[in-house]
């Protein structure tokens, strides 16, 4: 074999590093369980999807084929979540193993190049992601029998997908090669990861004039893979209108989101192989980081006395691990600043939209759009944090060798569990108070009529009532019900809903904790439960919100996701009690017991799980025990 050829296959398949992962990663039962759960997820989706669209005996080819566009939707959205949601674990490896300086130690002992290092990672990595974008592929061919789907669009979908891969792939890499970054980063950059598509979407539905793309379709891969399969309802601006750099990304969007993807990994790829031999960046400012710790923690007010070498003592609740995990969680600079920025910053941000209604600058639509998008990117990053935080107690404890210590106190299992579970739900407290004020703020401007802005506080419904139904009869008069911008009892009901929910996933990232030898398995195993429990019971009780009267808006609150689509959007999250009622304070008394329901349930779930935890806490520590 040429020296050559030779070389650059040890880039790339033939590379040591990149053998290991994939001959490693393909004996691992939880890679065989991803790809099973991933396939399984398309399929299912694809066969409700042709069962929805297709009704009837007699079919017809033009049925057929908007049956097969819709359903190929559906899978291609499906599988940019997925791809998204599966590229930052299947990463994760790459922050909390090589960010080790151990495992730096070792490996920049052999003969490895700086590219070898890179490209063995990532390629090694990678392979595990872009094998389920080829194991799909027969799926979406499937489509093709329906017609309706053109065979262009679907590899524009998938090369989407592979780009968004990639440049998560690099952007781990990246933060291994730096050394700046441990394991307790791995969650960070996952919730940095949703957080961004979550900001840019709510850019984009903000910014958005009329059903044309927007400068945020060509860094989103949900935006562009909408410019690609939705060219009418979310149409690309016309050719030769723009001029500069709006030709790439209102023209050509999709081309744009590849190239920009692709570029930004070769630029990281290319940092990475220079820093990779120098330590990354690791030893800038080593030097003063002595007086800037001291400084900081002088600051914060966390400094030991002048000549002594303790502190002043603190009061301690009665319970010292609840008050261990509530107070101990600030203690650095980072996570303070990072939470009261969080906490800031959202309540800003919602008592601006206030204003910018108020003054006309937003118009009904987009104020009910940007509280909804918000109050939900809000609860969906305190969720993200809860589960990194219990889902890493314990099993951090067990890697550091804390739970050793604090088996030897008098501190019994079921007081440990109940004060892990209080403090963290008192930390996530002040974060929740953000959505929650958001969303209530937005109730009381609605129930003070707009502050004399009426016309701006309410918005007109016709219920098309039937006979039957408690309505007026067919061809009869049917009174306007003026519905608020968000109902006023939104304060009450959002805090039934989330405050357990948060409890919920709290406790669920404890019990895998308990149950799991480290911390990577731990969150990545809570991710997968949580998602799936929240989005079955989300999705089951956003629709029967929807369409069953009476029961519907009950089961509606079984969701913060649902229950904050019904708040805001009421003629829509509880169509159909208040269409064939014909009035609004049915269905909100529904919802409003029906967040009692939920918070009542939830109380259940954590108190059975708490106690199944405290029955087999000792097996399962001593199960675990010496497993770092």
């Amino acid at each position: 074999m040429p020296v050559f050829l030779r070389s650059l296959l040890r880039l790339g398949p033939l590379n040591p590093i990149a053998v290991r992962l994939v001959s490693n990663g393909s004996r691992r039962s939880r890679h065989h369980y991803i790809r099973i759960a991933y396939l399984g997820s398309l399929i299912v989706v694809l066969l409700y999807a042709l069962l929805v669209e297709v009704r009837g005996d007699a079919v017809s080819y033009r049925d057929l084929a908007a049956a097969g566009a819709t359903s190929f939707a559906w899978i291609a959205y499906l599988q940019i979540a997925l791809i998204c949601i599966l590229a930052p674990v299947f990463m994760a490896g790459a922050i909390a193993q090589e960010a080790d300086p151990r495992t730096w130690d070792i490996l920049l002992t052999t003969p490895l190049g700086a590219g070898e290092i890179v490209l063995g990672n990532l390629f090694g990595r990678l392979f595990f992601i872009l094998a389920l974008l080829f194991s799909s592929l027969p799926l979406f061919a499937v489509t093709q029998y329906f017609g309706g789907v053109r065979g262009t669009t679907i590899f524009s979908s998938f090369l989407i997908a592979a780009c968004a891969a990639l440049l998560v792939g690099t952007m781990a890499i990246a933060l291994s090669v730096s050394r700046l970054v441990g394991r307790r980063a791995v969650f960070t950059f996952y919730v940095s990861v949703v957080s961004y598509l979550a900001i840019t979407i709510a850019i984009d539905a903000l910014s958005r004039v009329g059903p044309t793309v927007t400068w945020m379709t060509a860094i989103n891969p949900f935006l562009a893979l909408q410019a690609l399969l939705n060219p009418t309802g979310y149409a690309l601006r016309p050719e030769g209108s723009q001029s500069g750099l709006a030709v790439w990304f209102l023209e050509r969007p999709v081309a744009t989101f590849c190239l920009l993807s692709s570029a930004i990994s070769l630029l990281l790829m290319v940092v990475s192989v220079i820093t990779v031999r120098v330590g990354g960046f690791a030893g800038f400012g080593s030097a003063g980081a002595g007086p800037q710790a001291s400084f900081f923690r002088r600051i914060l007010g966390r400094a030991a006395a002048e000549g002594s070498g303790i502190r002043a003592p603190r009061a301690v609740w009665h319970n010292p691990i609840a008050w261990r995990e509530a107070a101990g969680r600030t203690q650095t600079l980072g996570r303070a600043a990072g939470r009261w920025l969080f906490i800031a910053s959202g309540v800003a941000l919602g008592l601006a939209f206030i204003v910018l209604v108020h003054r006309g600058a937003f118009t009904p639509a987009q104020f009910r759009t940007a509280v909804f998008v918000t109050v939900i990117g809000e609860i969906g990053v305190i969720c993200l944090v809860a589960i990194n935080m219990a889902a890493t107690s314990i099993s951090r404890e067990r890697e550091d060798g804390t739970l050793d210590i604090l088996l030897t106190t008098p501190i019994q299992a079921s007081a440990y569990l109940a004060g892990k579970l209080r403090g963290m739900v008192t930390w996530l407290l002040p974060m929740l108070v953000v959505p929650i004020v958001t969303v209530a703020a937005a109730g009381l401007y609605s129930a003070f009529g707009g502050f004399g802005r009426a016309d701006n506080a309410a918005v007109p419904f016709v219920p098309t009532a039937q006979l039957g139904f408690g309505g007026p009869a067919a061809g009869g008069a049917v009174a306007t019900i003026n519905v608020p911008f968000v109902l006023p009892e939104a304060l009450v009901v959002m805090t039934l809903v989330a405050v357990p929910f948060t409890a919920f996933c709290v406790i669920v990232g404890m019990l895998w904790s308990l149950r799991s030898r480290g911390t990577i398995a731990s969150v990545a195993s809570t991710v997968g439960v949580v998602a799936a429990v929240a989005g079955t019971i989300g999705l089951c009780a956003w629709n029967a919100s929807q369409q069953i009267q009476i029961i519907g808006p009950v089961l509606g609150a079984a969701s913060p996701a649902s229950a904050a689509f019904a708040l805001i959007f009421p003629e829509e999250g509880m169509f159909t009690t208040i269409n064939r009622s014909g009035e609004l304070m049915g269905a909100r008394t529904c919802l409003l017991v029906g967040a009692l329901i939920s918070a009542v349930l939830h109380g259940v779930v954590v108190w059975s799980l708490h106690a199944s935890m405290t029955r087999n806490f000792d097996m399962t520590v001593r199960k675990l025990a010496g497993l770092k």
